[in-house]
């Protein structure tokens, strides 16, 4: 499925729904690394972007919009509207990130 056929909005711009297949979602849970940890954990003495967990949570929620976008793909859906994300700590270190929306069968308006 092109990601341009996937929005966080209802609707599509030039397309029109004409099946709506159900929620579809990707979920992650990840635990980041000793080492991680202790290089993320240096970077907040100097502050700024903790670079080490920004790209840890930029490819976690990479990985759950792919899940959610091959779920949306196995219904039969060329298109996903309403996406969404979710986090979640399950414990300590361990969080979990959802990614979540309405696969639909669109035809150009």
């Amino acid at each position: 499925m092109d990601h341009s056929m996937t929005t966080t909005t209802f609707a599509l711009d030039g397309y029109r729904v004409v099946k709506q297949l159900g929620v579809v979602r990707g979920i992650v849970v990840r635990s980041r690394s000793l080492l991680g940890t202790i290089g993320g954990s240096l970077q907040t003495i100097f502050g700024g972007n903790i670079t080490l967990f920004t790209e840890l949570c930029e490819n976690t929620r990479g990985e759950a919009f792919d899940m959610m976008v091959k779920h949306a793909e196995e219904l039969g859906a060329n298109a996903v509207i309403g996406i969404r994300y979710d986090a979640t700590e399950l414990m300590s270190g361990v969080s979990e990130v959802l990614c979540y929306g309405t696969a639909v069968v669109v035809s150009r308006a």
